[in-house]
């Protein structure tokens, strides 16, 4: 079996960390890998596969003799990934730095893995909310076709990095022993509270993690006629994102034929045993890569609608799981770039 040249930008991030882990757990056919970083990061080690690297600062001369380059996120994409592309290295970012760019595929291998072929060195990883949500809405948009989606968010602190993390488990110490603690990550208090304020203010006062949502969507779906509206809201749990998603169709379906459906659909599981108590729940759903599906039930205000409730480890599924099956799509269709 041929194996392929990776470099990790970013290693050192959660991001970076949780791709290594999916690199080992997938098997990918991993040749020689460099793990790079900032220059505040470089020097430290790194197990992979029974074995130690030192990161290294990210440069030019990182990519060289490289076939795939997964950035974990943030600005390293800006400034490396044309470097990396002239050196014959497919870049796949999960930053949002690429994603709304017409030439740049944005892809979710359950949804539009065709999209692959289309890449001209750039492949972009949607954000992590648009990822859970498209995966279950890919078998229903099929099937009776989507004309409207009105989805409302449930993210957890992990999303907005270490700092998040921490704001919540301080902030909850804090709380309980009637101390005060200054908040290093959110705009107010996280702990025991909801903040329905997630990235920046854009247009008609909507945020960016948002309009995120609403456009990633509609390329992914190659259809900017379908109607998405999202209210996106950080809530106190560590990991894994919850969405409560209405979707009016084209043709009438039943949330029976939608339990069939989905039931049948990659990286889906539902859990929808309303008798027994049985629902995806973040605590159950974090670090595994699917997409999880309850609460399906007709829209009892619209005759042509269904809600559901969806939840999945943005870690994983909505970030490195899916890097890394993009990845996998590269190779398996022989996607490479030649190298200069």
């Amino acid at each position: 079996m041929r194996k392929y040249n990776v470099v990790v930008v970013g290693a050192t991030g959660a991001v970076g960390q949780e791709i290594l882990t999916v690199l080992k757990e997938r098997n990918f056919p991993v040749g020689e890998i460099r793990l790079c970083a900032t220059a505040r990061s470089a020097g430290k080690e790194i197990e992979f596969n029974g074995r130690s690297y030192v990161v290294e600062e990210t440069t030019a001369e990182s990519f060289n003799g490289m076939d795939i380059a997964l950035f974990a996120g943030g600005k390293a994409s800006l400034e490396f990934a044309s470097a990396a592309v002239e050196r014959g290295c497919v870049v796949i970012d999960n930053s949002s730095n690429y994603r709304m760019d017409p030439e740049v595929p944005l892809i979710v291998p359950e949804v539009n893995p065709e999209d692959v072929k289309k890449h001209k060195g750039i492949i972009a990883n949607p954000n992590c909310s648009t990822i859970i949500m498209v995966v279950p809405l890919k078998p229903i948009h099929d099937a009776v076709g989507i004309k409207r989606v009105v989805v409302s968010t449930y993210q957890a602190v992990s999303g907005a990095g270490k700092e998040g993390i921490e704001d919540l488990t301080e902030q909850t110490k804090a709380v309980l022993n009637g101390k005060e603690y200054k908040a290093k990550k959110f705009m107010h208090q996280i702990a025991f509270n909801l903040i329905p304020h997630i990235d920046i203010w854009q247009e008609k006062d909507y945020t960016k993690e948002e309009m995120k949502m609403v456009k990633e969507t509609q390329k992914i779906f190659h259809n900017p006629e379908i109607k998405i509206t999202a209210t996106t809201v950080r809530v106190p749990v560590y990991r894994s994102h919850s969405e409560s998603i209405n979707i009016e169709t084209e043709k009438k379906i039943t949330a029976q034929e939608v339990r069939e459906l989905l039931s049948n659909a990659p990286g889906i599981v539902v859990q929808d045993d309303p008798a027994n108590n049985l629902y995806p729940m973040p605590l159950y759903t974090s670090h595994r890569d699917e997409v999880f599906v309850g609460r399906i039930r007709e829209d009892i205000s619209h005759p042509m609608a269904v809600n559901m409730w969806v939840v999945g480890d943005q870690i994983r599924k909505g970030a490195a799981t899916n890097a890394v099956q993009i990845a996998e799509l590269v190779v398996q269709n022989n996607c490479l770039l030649e190298k200069r």
